[in-house]
């Protein structure tokens, strides 16, 4: 089949899922929103998730690969595509572009593209500058604040503008101009892939209760009840999480993070030295963010770091796993929890390393973000489907 049709029929597919997710945005800001912030909110909306859809699937990399031939002014364009749309919209909702740090944004929104596409070394190896540009890229968009441009703008829980911008660039940049072709940013339905999840979600939220219920951290809060008002909550708020927080974390944690730094590992050729110093340097890590905290066992997150490293260790002796993966997905594991600290608990911090690592195990079985941002969402709204309160 050639790339050409594979191309069409990844654009039907996106615009299938891209009309769905349109339907459910008009369902679920129909009464909550006045109809002019929707109407305007509505094409920004099936543009960027057309193109969220779309651009990580590897046939639509290699079709645009294949227009672009390393033409950085055709390159260029992308960028210019999000940059027009962020200021478009904001323009449109009455704020103005050239205010504040609003101007910074094209410059975080082209760095990524712009320094792939500059890059003579087009070796598929993962090397250094592919985490540099990681850290220097996701680091200043946890800091930066820039002008709300939520969908609808007024309102709040489809993302934003600006996000799905963040987002779509870090795609562009890995996938299409530096060719990583596995990250799995792209929705794909599989029922096998769903019912990994499913049980992932069910095993994780088991083991995570018992833990959480013994340290007094989960609480049933008995004011529990199902009936149309509670699931239309429960949907908005899965909903909400998946497209708000989940994606862009298990874009960033799992599809970018565990995927190069398991290639990087196995690419070295021995696991034990990036497992010796992740484990020396995110145990000390962990006890620094425990005693840091306020409230008793402060040990607990270095405590969590260690399971999850000799769980790594016990998987890669076996070796019937590709060398390196489970290492990277114990390390991003403990990353992605520690960054949790802003929480302020300190039992969350290693029940968020917990976490990590069962979105990263879905991410490794099913190759695909989507499954992964699932579980997340599933996850994070399960104290509201149970009935639950998280003493944080």
């Amino acid at each position: 089949m050639t790339t050409q049709v594979l191309f069409k029929r990844s654009l039907i597919r996106s615009g299938i899922y891209t009309v769905l997710l349109c339907l459910l945005f008009v369902c679920f800001t129909w009464n909550n929103n006045p109809l002019s912030d929707i109407l305007i909110a509505l094409p920004y909306f099936a543009i960027l998730y057309f193109i969220l859809c779309s651009v990580g699937k590897p046939e639509v990399s290699d079709w645009l690969r294949e227009k672009m031939k390393g033409d950085i002014r055709l390159i260029f364009l992308f960028p210019v595509l999000l940059v027009l749309l962020y200021f478009s919209y904001i323009t449109i909702n009455g704020e103005n572009p050239l205010q504040g740090t609003v101007f910074l944004v094209p410059c975080l929104l082209f760095f990524p593209v712009l320094l792939f596409a500059a890059n003579k070394n087009k070796a598929q190896k993962t090397g250094w500058l592919d985490f540099i540009t990681f850290v220097l890229y996701f680091f200043p968009v946890t800091l930066f604040e820039a002008v709300p441009s939520n969908l609808p703008f007024n309102g709040s829980g489809f993302d934003s503008v600006y996000r799905i911008s963040v987002m779509l660039s870090a795609v562009f940049a890995f996938v299409t101009v530096r060719h990583i072709r596995d990250v799995g940013f792209y929705p794909l339905f599989k029922w096998r892939y769903l019912f990994t999840t499913l049980w992932v979600w069910l095993a994780f939220y088991a083991f995570a209760f018992v833990i959480g219920y013994a340290l007094h951290f989960i609480a049933l809060s008995g004011r529990h009840s199902i009936n149309f008002l509670s699931v239309e909550k429960i949907i908005r708020r899965t909903l909400s999480i998946f497209l708000h927080t989940a994606l862009f974390e298990e874009l960033v944690f799992r599809g970018l993070l565990q995927n190069m730094l398991a290639k990087r590992i196995g690419q070295s050729g021995s696991w034990k030295i990036y497992w010796m110093w992740g484990l020396a340097i995110l145990t000390a890590l962990a006890l620094l963010t425990g005693y840091s905290l306020n409230g008793d066992m402060q040990w607990f997150p270095a405590l969590v770091t260690v399971l999850l490293c000799a769980a790594a260790y016990g998987m890669e002796r076996t070796g019937k796993a590709q060398m390196g993966v489970y290492t990277a997905l114990a390390i991003t594991s403990v990353v992605f929890g520690l960054v949790h600290a802003h929480a302020g608990s300190i039992i969350f911090v290693g029940l968020a390393s917990i976490g990590g690592w069962a979105y990263g195990y879905v991410y490794l079985k099913t190759g695909n973000v989507f499954y992964a941002a699932l579980l997340h969402a599933l996850v994070n709204a399960t104290p509201l489907l149970f009935g639950l309160e998280l003493a944080k």
